[in-house]
């Protein structure tokens, strides 16, 4: 399997300074972050990494559960994934995620509402980023929709 690469130019303190990510292997996008956007209750056209690890997140839980539904006989139509990823204070001090909100909804012809929501599930134990990130809280919140 490749090897995917992102970097970050920064300058400048956390407080005042800024930096770019780059896409560098899709060769998608370069994004601005600062702390303080970061931090802001606004991201002011500025990404985080939190934003971007939501990203990450969601796109892989889709890819897993597609994969569960498609093996379980289902014909997915479509699939909503989003990741709410909080930051928060960190009691022993700086900052940490303190929880992952993954909310689903899908239009699947082939499998019921009960078949859906193991398949959400076990996606959600079973997608990378999920093992990747086991240090913190994931919730889920699935629903098959007519």
């Amino acid at each position: 399997m490749p090897t995917r690469t992102s970097r970050t130019a920064w300058a400048g303190s956390l407080e005042t300074g800024s930096g770019q990510v780059e896409l560098t292997s899709s060769q998608l996008g370069t994004y601005d972050v600062s702390f303080p956007r970061r931090a802001a209750d606004s991201a002011d056209g500025f990404t985080s990494p939190e934003e971007l690890l939501g990203a990450a997140h969601s796109s892989c839980y889709a890819m897993q559960l597609s994969a569960l539904l498609g093996a379980a006989g289902g014909t997915i139509h479509a699939l909503d994934v989003q990741a709410d990823v909080t930051l928060g204070p960190d009691p022993a001090g700086g900052f940490h995620l303190t929880g992952i909100l993954l909310t689903v909804r899908g239009e699947v012809d082939g499998v019921d509402s009960e078949g859906f929501l193991a398949a959400a599930n076990e996606a959600k134990a079973g997608c990378p980023i999920s093992k990747a990130l086991t240090g913190v809280t994931i919730t889920l919140d699935a629903a098959l929709e007519s």
